[in-house]
């Protein structure tokens, strides 16, 4: 399997593996595959710690990371304006209500007066204030080969940054409009992420986003394929469409190494594929996630309705925290996509890896043994 992004990466398969658990990432690297952590939630100085602990159980491997730096959001410029306690001020106060009314039905305790206090992390939040941090942070890495943004293209000094150091650029995309202003902007990969996506996704499927995607951006841009990806089968379908690899997340949610929170496995296992739902419950920005009662309460129309990023990030992680404090399974959801009606076990992140290429040898030579020699 020698796509021309595994060549440039050094890599052996074009499995790419988006976690925020370091085991999850390191793991992935060692099997072949080209792990991605998940760096939002964490400082400077804390991903510091990351990388360095990637850095010592990859094997030389090289692996990315992933920062979700919005194009627009409010506090966009930094300062006081962006500060966790001043962005809490314009939230409502009947969000803040009706939040303590639903965890309260479903019996979920306020947080100890210790922890009360702490700030959450959401999404778009200190952005201007921490974004160039923890991209200085990464680059001192030289095992760390790519950066991602998870929103659109990063800010011109970053990509400069990277490219200066010799980190390729990449960027998640939902319309091929939106690949071509990537490209134009100096993105060097593109994450083309169909609907059935994790996390925040446009509304085109991949099956009709790759190959319009791939046609835009032309032969030497790389492009991988995201959404509904768990599989070999699948890995097979993407580089048929012109994709190099594959960019997948859900599948590593709940294999042996990720750090998911115990209650948010069991319902990931038990879920189909038509049990998530693309919400604003979460971070404020349409989110394929599991369906709970947090996302049921939202969009009735008789509650308020979601806030802008970061705000709504903010009302969440606070009751996240309050959530997760419990084994309560009705609100206790996680940001996943249509492939988890297909993860029904707990399996090593080693076995994943190969069991996908197993099963894209499988399925290439298939399809190889329907051609006709005459």
């Amino acid at each position: 399997m020698k796509p021309p992004i595994c060549e440039k990466l050094g890599i052996e398969f074009p499995i790419f593996a988006f976690s925020h658990c370091r085991d999850v990432v390191a793991a992935v690297s060692r099997a072949g595959g080209f792990g991605v952590l998940g760096a939002l939630a964490f400082s400077p100085d804390q991903l510091e710690i990351e990388l360095a602990w990637i850095d010592e159980h990859v094997e030389g491997r090289p692996y990315g990371v992933d920062l979700a730096i919005p194009m627009k959001y409010l506090g966009k410029g930094g300062g006081d304006a962006a500060l966790p306690a001043n962005l809490e001020k314009l939230i409502p106060e009947e969000h803040w209500q009706f939040v303590d009314r639903l965890l309260d039905e479903h019996g979920i305790p306020p947080l100890p007066a210790e922890l009360e206090g702490k700030a959450a992390k959401a999404a778009g939040l200190n952005v201007d204030l921490e974004s160039r941090a923890q991209i200085d942070t990464a680059l001192k890495h030289p095992l760390v080969k790519m950066f991602v943004n998870a929103l659109g293209p990063p800010p011109a000094d970053i990509i400069d940054a990277c490219h200066d150091a010799g980190v390729l650029v990449g960027a998640l995309c939902g319309s091929p409009r939106h690949a071509q202003k990537q490209v134009e902007a100096g993105v060097d990969v593109v994450v083309a992420q169909g609907t059935e996506a994790g996390g925040h996704c446009g509304e085109i499927s991949t099956m009709v986003l790759i190959p319009q995607v791939v046609d835009v951006v032309g032969p030497d841009v790389p492009v991988l394929a995201a959404g509904g990806i768990g599989g070999g089968r699948q890995m097979a379908a993407a580089l048929a469409l012109g994709a190099q690899g594959v960019w997948t997340g859900s599948i590593w949610l709940t294999v042996a190494e990720a750090d998911t929170h115990e209650t948010a496995v069991q319902n990931l296992l038990e879920a189909a594929s038509t049990d998530t739902v693309r919400s604003r419950a979460m971070t404020g920005k349409p989110a394929r996630q599991l369906r709970t009662a947090w996302t049921e309460a939202w969009e009735d129309p008789a509650n308020p309705d979601p806030l802008p990023m970061p705000l709504q990030g903010l009302v969440f992680n606070k009751a996240a925290r309050r959530i997760t404090r419990t084994k309560n399974k009705e609100l206790n959801g996680w940001p996943v996509g249509q492939i988890v009606g297909a993860m029904d076990r707990v399996r090593p992140t080693q076995e994943v890896v190969l069991s996908m290429v197993e099963e894209w040898v499988e399925a290439t030579e298939r399809l190889g043994s329907l051609l006709s020699d005459d």
